[in-house]
């Protein structure tokens, strides 16, 4: 067998990364934001093009030697665009928040007014953040939900728009777990002329396995990760018709970035190709179901799900009938072995938690296992002890892809 040179040449680092693989497997990975990359996509991160710079577009490079990068890619380019119906893909955002300044820097000149998502109902920091480059650089107004329902203020976001006539308007959201109605906002921003910017990070996967709608037809741009649901590299892309095509891979390089990563894009071609399979389509719409099934048997273990429940892999829920609130739930379930993020609750309360089925069904659970979870999350906040020890049973059945425990033939391993 091969001696692995990290471990020879640096073991303490390795160390690190065996115990963090430990971690993955041993315990119960809800966050909403997170999936397990396949071996193939793994694969790709490790190829040799990490050693190559490609500063630029195919056929217009900066630096020789760049034929092979290009082809990768072109390929990433090519398949992006018909896994969403989109004339121009841009693959070389080193991240979802790179992706959505290009998308600014594409429509937008400082000082604009953008109406997007307020921050306390689950805006994203590139919403308007003061602490982000795009609260410093723009005007943002925020546009809230419903406290009762949780559900997005059409009437609200028609009425700010015509108040403040926006340069553009986003669309997306780090908690709402419901579909926007993309028609509607397509309308509005032709109301008042702006540009329709969507955001759409956490749904793209389930997008790509026909299991949410499709921005695309509806946005002057669509930005995303390329991880989440859609199971790729740590990365971003942005979406666009011909006519923004130039203005949107200027707004990339050179404006807002160097070099591409050409390992990371070419990881990016895998994982968009995986996600054209039956395979994934598939497992997008088990990822919904599985998140419609825990979202009702949370509820049933008496914690308040936002909205009544969700449309995509992403629930958010009020743990305050526990007597705690989102960061203590947050701390408990961890000290149990169940990994959940905090968030805002639209009701502007004490913060709640976010939860994603997108990671335990790539690893192959199902309904049964989606109940199992809620009545561990349940008992967790409740102070009973013995979580810990069925959250390890759990995960020891059902192992991430690639792991050496995985169960040939399994749903991940058939991905």
């Amino acid at each position: 067998m091969p001696v692995d040179p990290l471990l020879t040449q640096d073991p303490e680092l390795a160390d690190v990364l065996a115990a963090e693989a430990e971690r993955q497997a041993r315990t119960l990975q809800l966050n909403a934001a997170e999936n397990f990359a396949s071996p193939a996509v793994l694969r790709a991160l490790a190829s040799p093009l990490a050693n190559k710079y490609a500063e630029g577009y195919p056929g217009a490079r900066h630096h020789a030697g760049c034929e092979l990068a290009d082809l990768a890619e072109r390929i990433a380019q090519d398949r992006a665009k018909a896994l969403f119906g989109a004339a121009h893909a841009n693959v070389q955002p080193h991240s979802g928040s790179a992706a959505v300044l290009a998308a600014y820097a594409a429509l937008l000149r400082p000082g604009d007014t953008v109406l997007a998502t307020a921050l306390p109902a689950g805006g994203h920091l590139t919403h308007g953040s003061p602490a982000n480059f795009s609260g410093r650089w723009f005007d943002f107004v925020g546009y809230g939900v419903d406290p009762e329902t949780g559900l997005i203020a059409y009437d609200e976001v028609r009425a700010l728009a015509r108040a403040h006539r926006p340069r553009a308007i986003v669309v997306g959201s780090t908690t709402y777990p419901r579909h926007p109605d993309h028609a509607l906002f397509r309308a509005i921003a032709d109301e008042v002329g702006a540009y329709l910017v969507v955001d759409a990070s956490h749904p793209i996967g389930l997008v790509a396995g026909g299991a949410a709608p499709n921005p695309v037809p509806y946005a002057d741009v669509v930005c995303a990760t390329t991880h989440k649901v859609l199971r790729g590299p740590r990365g971003g892309m942005i979406l666009c018709g011909a006519d923004l095509a130039e203005r949107v891979d200027r707004a990339v390089f050179p404006f807002s970035q160097g070099g591409a990563q050409m390992h990371t894009v070419a990881a990016k071609a895998v994982a968009f190709g995986e996600a054209a399979t039956p395979a994934f389509t598939a497992y997008a719409h088990r990822a919904v179901a599985n998140a419609r099934v825990l979202a009702a048997a949370l509820a049933a273990e008496g914690l308040d799900v936002t909205t009544g429940g969700t449309d995509t892999h992403l629930i958010t829920a009020d743990p305050g009938p526990f007597g705690v609130e989102g960061r203590t739930a947050r701390s408990v379930l961890a000290a149990s072995g169940i990994v959940v993020d905090a968030c805002p609750l639209p009701h502007g309360g004490p913060r709640g938690i976010r939860l994603g089925t997108a990671a335990a069904t790539t690893q192959g659970m199902g309904a049964t296992e989606m109940t199992r979870i809620a009545a561990l999350i349940g008992r967790a906040l409740g102070g009973e002890r013995g979580a810990a020890e069925e959250v390890r049973a759990l995960t020891a059945a059902f192992p991430p892809p690639g792991s050496p425990t995985e169960t040939v033939g399994s749903v991940p391993a058939a991905l």
